[in-house]
């Protein structure tokens, strides 16, 4: 089915995790366009000191764009909070048809380096907390129509290059692949679950302080990348389910051939990292 031809998402509705800022944000703006409706899922109600953007800010752009939203406070290691949420958009909304798990935490650091307070929270937010919202969304998920799952994580690139810099970052990136490997086999044909990963640096506010300078982010691309690339992969039929993509690769099975519009050429951009 091409690009041209296949479903919107107008009147489905999605539950995003970590939408606020960045590429959640961005692909909750791609969905609105269709006149979808989004459930905020995010932690940040009030404005961050270093990071733009709050769940009544992201709220506002979402019904700006078209669509309709459901702003709400949650942080996806408390499984009361994450069970309210759902309830709740179950209420405003009448269903769930796509949950997509981007809320992640991140520190690239090594392993005397990443104490038990780090690891927690990055395994808590990035495996635990996506298995928990995706199990807290199944059951109505499987009563939806063309059902989607969609983490934003890596392939499952068994290499000791991805590992030994940050062993407890890439253990948890891959604990949310590996939902994709074992879900996708259990729900075959009722729900679809792929991941998906950025062939370059994405220039969000939270890599900008990583990165630390104007330099670095020009050597990035936008998220609209990844919400373009998702909302092809969310329009598609449940059968399309299993994958590990990448967000260019995804556009240029599309027909997608100019990404001019998403930042530099290849030449200048930052690869990302599992790939």
């Amino acid at each position: 089915m091409s690009a041209t031809d296949r479903p919107g998402l107008r009147g489905k509705t999605l539950f995003v995790t970590g939408a606020s800022r960045g590429i959640g944000l961005a692909i909750a703006l791609r969905a609105a366009q269709d006149g979808a409706n989004v459930v905020i899922a995010a932690k940040t109600a009030e404005p961050h000191p270093k990071l733009p953007g709050t769940i009544h800010t992201a709220a506002a752009e979402i019904e700006a764009a078209g669509g309709r939203a459901l702003p709400l406070v949650v942080d996806i290691r408390h499984e009361d909070q994450v069970l309210a949420a759902v309830e709740q958009a179950l209420a405003r909304f009448g269903g769930i048809d796509i949950c997509v798990n981007n809320a992640s935490a991140i520190s690239k650091t090594g392993t005397l380096a990443t104490d038990m307070k780090r690891f927690d929270l990055m395994h808590g937010i990035n495996a635990r907390g996506t298995y928990l919202v995706t199990r807290a969304c199944l059951p109505h998920l499987l009563k939806a129509a063309n059902p989607h799952v969609l983490m934003l994580s890596p392939p499952l690139n068994m290499e000791e290059r991805w590992f030994a810099p940050n062993v407890a970052y890439t253990m948890a990136k891959f604990g949310m692949s590996l939902c994709v490997l074992g879900m996708a086999g259990e729900f075959r044909d009722r729900v679809a679950f792929n991941a998906l990963w950025p062939k370059t640096v994405i220039g969000t506010a939270a890599v900008n302080n990583l990165l630390g300078g104007d330099a670095a982010m020009k050597r990035t691309r936008h998220p609209r990348i990844v919400a373009d690339a998702a909302h092809h992969i969310l329009t598609s039929p449940v059968g399309f389910s299993g994958n590990f993509c990448v967000d260019e690769a995804v556009l240029r099975a599309a027909g997608r051939t100019d990404f001019s519009a998403y930042g530099p050429a290849d030449d200048e951009l930052m690869p990302d990292v599992f790939l």
